[in-house]
């Protein structure tokens, strides 16, 4: 995959310290110390259109110092979008496997969020609230926000419009279907993960946006990648974990 730096962002997490042990070093792992999912706790989350039903994972220990917190948001509610989508899944493992505690979570009328589809206007305001919350619950400022098809539209106007990301990760983004108008570019590294094979997003239409901006998001190309990268979820893993690693 090719992939170019962008810069880096600082942000502000508090630490965490219990006995008056020295905190723990959290997001790196190894071949004798592998990575253990974190079991997913269900929450609901107080949404402008009521509760909004999520699952956060926090693989830190206590005593660990937090690097980060993240949020990834799904694809279209109305072809089947919901935080259980497998690309969702990943890409929150990857932020687990880098450090940080995750959300995912239902926009409005999916699942059990309360509501209704909103046209992408109603569902930015979800994922506002999801933010504001995960910030609040780990007082952690640092964020990671990431978001697949109809989420990494979402993810990219939350960027845009003051989410304050310290990394973005947009995975498929729908340039030419959803992304349709110019948006702001956000002020922090940003990685694009396009598949090569998308059947729905063309990535030559992808890779013409990217130069828009100043400076130019990292592009991941994933070889052999269609939409949905069925075979090809340890590459996209790997990618954004790589990305979410870099200082």
């Amino acid at each position: 995959m090719a992939r170019r730096r962008t810069g880096s962002v600082l942000a502000h997490c508090s630490p965490s310290f219990t006995d008056g042990k020295p905190p723990l070093s959290a997001g790196s792992t190894t071949a004798a110390d592998p990575f253990r999912p974190p079991v997913p706790q269900a929450v609901q989350i107080d949404g402008p259109a009521g509760a909004i039903e999520a699952r956060v994972e926090d693989p830190l220990p206590a005593g660990a110092t937090r690097r980060a917190i993240g949020v990834v948001c799904h694809p279209h509610p109305l072809f089947g979008g919901t935080m259980q989508n497998k690309v969702v899944h990943t890409a929150a493992r990857a932020m687990q496997e880098a450090g940080a505690a995750t959300v995912r979570f239902n926009f409005r009328g999916v699942g059990a969020s309360a509501g209704q589809h909103d046209r992408g206007v109603g569902e930015l305001a979800d994922a506002f609230a999801v933010i504001d919350w995960m910030r609040r619950h780990f007082d952690c400022d640092a964020l990671w926000l990431g978001g697949f098809s109809f989420g990494a539209a979402t993810a990219l106007q939350a960027a845009a419009r003051g989410a304050r990301p310290a990394k973005l990760v947009t995975i498929a983004p729908p340039v030419g279907r959803i992304i349709t108008e110019p948006v702001a570019r956000p002020d922090c590294p940003w990685l694009i993960v396009q598949g090569d094979q998308d059947e729905l997003i063309d990535i030559a239409a992808v890779r013409s946006w990217a130069r828009n901006f100043a400076p130019e998001p990292e592009l991941a190309v994933i070889a052999g990648a269609e939409h949905f990268f069925h075979g090809k979820l340890g590459e996209l893993r790997s990618g954004v974990l790589a990305f979410l690693r870099e200082a």
